[in-house]
């Protein structure tokens, strides 16, 4: 309902800003940050789905739980790095791998419901084939709206309330198009700010979440996510998923360990940056909601494991952030110890 609708909406604006911060050049330049990316996404979902199916879950559920947990949460991360002013090389890597890390994440569930569609269905073609055609309109979408955004931004003030509210329009007709044609309303956004930032020489400057009514929705965005929870949802999924929380991050956190020194990094900013991967929050419940769409008994299996693991990051996912970046040394000096 609308609670869904500012979700879309609010995360939209956060994955469209960390898009056009993402530089396709700088992955190419240094092919270890896109092996870092690949592996630890795969990984953690390898390890999650052995963890899940230990605790007894069918294959398709751990599966889906695996596909779950690939996501970090690029809205937490990128909302603690911004408040905070945090800025360097762990700062970057963390929002270049939340971003890819949440294009797998958006991958392998396009990929999860074909193959659970198919094996539902007599004719496993059909289903496959819708799945191709939505993941077609997601691309599609999302190089309109970088062009539109383009066009606003060459013509008009981004300084200026008035320009952002066009631009904000502009995303909220692109998620509800995506959502009414079954497209990815995650993989829309992202795409056209990683659209636009590659598409140009020049640096996008956004205003912080594009102003007031952006600001707002990004509060309401953290709301929603807190209040999905229950302490019947915690009792149903609390073994479970504390299990999940602790093989990904576990994963996750070797992975960048073990790339880091061949990616041009120190062991102190490699641990730093496994930390920044922890967050766990509203990628991982729109991807959620969006399979309990498509495959209800699927979903309601799984929803408990992973509002279980959302709710535990939801309150230690920005603090994790905020300490990991201090250990980097890329938080600015506050007035009082500058002196």
């Amino acid at each position: 309902g609308t609670a869904r609708l500012v979700l879309d909406l609010a995360l939209a604006l956060l994955l469209f800003e960390i898009g056009c911060r993402v530089r396709l050049r700088w992955l190419l330049r240094n092919p270890y940050l896109l092996a870092t990316s690949l592996l630890e996404s795969l990984l953690a979902a390898v390890a999650v789905y052995v963890a899940m199916t230990a605790l007894g879950l069918a294959p398709l559920a751990a599966a889906a739980c695996a596909v779950l947990a690939m996501p970090a949460s690029a809205a937490v991360a990128g909302r603690v790095a911004l408040e905070l002013g945090a800025d360097g090389q762990v700062t970057q890597r963390m929002t270049v791998l939340t971003a890819l890390n949440t294009v797998w994440a958006v991958i392998a569930m396009i990929v999860l419901k074909a193959v659970a569609m198919a094996s539902a269905a007599d004719d496993s073609a059909t289903p496959i084939a819708a799945l191709a055609v939505a993941a077609g309109e997601s691309v599609a979408l999302a190089a309109v709206l970088a062009v539109g955004v383009r066009v606003v931004t060459r013509r008009m003030d981004l300084r200026s309330e008035s320009t952002v509210l066009p631009i904000l329009g502009m995303i909220l007709l692109a998620v509800g198009t995506a959502r009414w044609l079954g497209a990815s309303s995650l993989l829309v956004p992202l795409l056209a700010g990683s659209l636009l930032r590659n598409g140009s020489q020049r640096a996008m400057v956004w205003p912080r979440h594009f102003g007031t009514a952006g600001g707002v929705l990004v509060l309401m965005l953290f709301v929603i996510v807190g209040a999905s929870w229950s302490p019947e949802v915690l009792a149903a999924g609390g073994l479970a998923g504390l299990v999940l929380l602790a093989v990904r991050g576990l994963t996750k956190g070797a992975v960048v360990l073990a790339l880091s020194r061949p990616s041009d990094l120190g062991l102190r900013q490699g641990a730093a940056l496994a930390v920044t991967l922890t967050p766990l929050s509203a990628t991982a419940l729109v991807m959620l909601s969006d399979l309990q769409a498509g495959l209800p008994d699927l979903g309601q299996a799984v929803a408990p494991i992973i509002l279980t693991a959302v709710t535990v990051l939801e309150f230690l996912g920005p603090i994790a952030v905020q300490m990991a970046l201090r250990h980097a040394g890329e938080l600015p000096a506050s007035p009082i110890n500058s002196k």
